[in-house]
């Protein structure tokens, strides 16, 4: 018997988020009022968390709760028109095979994760018309099991292509609807390589020196590192013909360390919990890439092994 997508039977959408950190709580936290939102993770302290009180979180002046569905086996969750995947890049092959298990027949994977390896991992599994690669800027720093601190505004923006333009358009405006700044752009590898320009200067440093954002730029030595890695980001996006959107990305990434000053970025916060981090995705993938296209990568080749090599 052929399905009815749930958005099609209830006029409204079936969100699964599939990760319980910090985006993954902001993100259910802001959608909850306005779609029928689920989590689905494998942290259980997490997981149980949000069954028992939901999603607390901190504002710049209040705090206020949302009510989430959560689970830890995919097959608790029914079958959804969204799947928005927020786990860790290492992560990501198994998300994909939930996702793939739980989403109606015309429903649609999108990924914000950090990284520039995730949508092709999502479109072997899933499929092509099947998947919406995205970016976001906003910031959230996870306190605890389903507690988290919305540390700074920034845009959203999803990738469109005729395949899934409709379904992928219905959720940017979901997402409007939630209260975030979402683009729909053709252009999202731009977008991509803008955020690893951030995330590549940013997010090492950051678990390095174990500091927030805002401290990269109180420091010439910590203001030069961070603008040699923006610029040999740069040098490699350029190299495959990538048009970036920001014309000065040194500047752009200061002007997201003070938007987001008091952000403990997801790398330190991997670190801080001793857990893996998303290193191989951002840095990794930026040195193989410059070794692929004969450009030199050797401020991210160290920070990369730097942070590989953190115990």
């Amino acid at each position: 018997m052929k399905h009815t997508s749930p958005f099609c039977e209830r006029g409204s959408m079936r969100v699964i988020i599939l990760g319980t950190g910090a985006l993954g709580c902001l993100f259910a936290a802001r959608l909850a009022p306005h779609a029928e939102v689920w989590v689905l993770g494998t942290w259980r302290e997490g997981v149980a968390a949000l069954q028992r009180e939901g999603v607390r979180v901190h504002e710049a002046d209040h705090i206020w709760r949302a009510s989430v569905r959560a689970a830890d086996d995919p097959a608790a969750v029914p079958v959804s028109d969204i799947a928005l995947v927020l786990v860790k890049s290492y992560q990501t092959e198994r998300a994909a095979a939930w996702a793939a298990r739980r989403l109606a027949p015309d429903g649609l994977a999108v990924t914000l994760q950090n990284g520039l390896d995730n949508g092709a991992r999502l479109i072997a599994t899933i499929g092509e018309e099947r998947v919406a690669i995205g970016v976001t800027f906003e910031g959230a720093t996870l306190l605890g099991p389903g507690e988290v601190r919305h540390a700074g505004r920034g845009p959203t923006y999803i990738g469109i292509h005729p395949a899934m333009a409709s379904r992928a358009r219905a959720f940017v405006s979901l997402l409007r609807e939630a209260g975030f700044e979402v683009h729909a752009t053709r252009d999202i590898e731009g977008m991509l390589w803008d955020k690893a320009v951030v995330n590549a200067a940013i997010n090492p440093l950051t678990a390095l020196w174990r500091v927030p954002n805002g401290e990269l730029l109180t420091h010439a030595d910590r203001r030069s590192l961070l603008a040699a890695l923006a610029r040999e980001t740069v040098t490699v996006a350029r190299a495959r013909g990538v048009a970036l959107p920001s014309p000065d990305p040194v500047a752009h990434v200061k002007a997201v360390c003070r938007a987001t000053a008091s952000n403990r970025s997801s790398m330190l916060q991997d670190v801080e919990r001793g857990r893996p981090t998303e290193i191989d995705s951002i840095n990794g993938v930026i040195v193989a890439e410059g070794r692929r296209l004969g450009v030199p990568t050797p401020v991210n080749e160290v920070v990369w092994r730097l942070v590989r090599g953190i115990r």
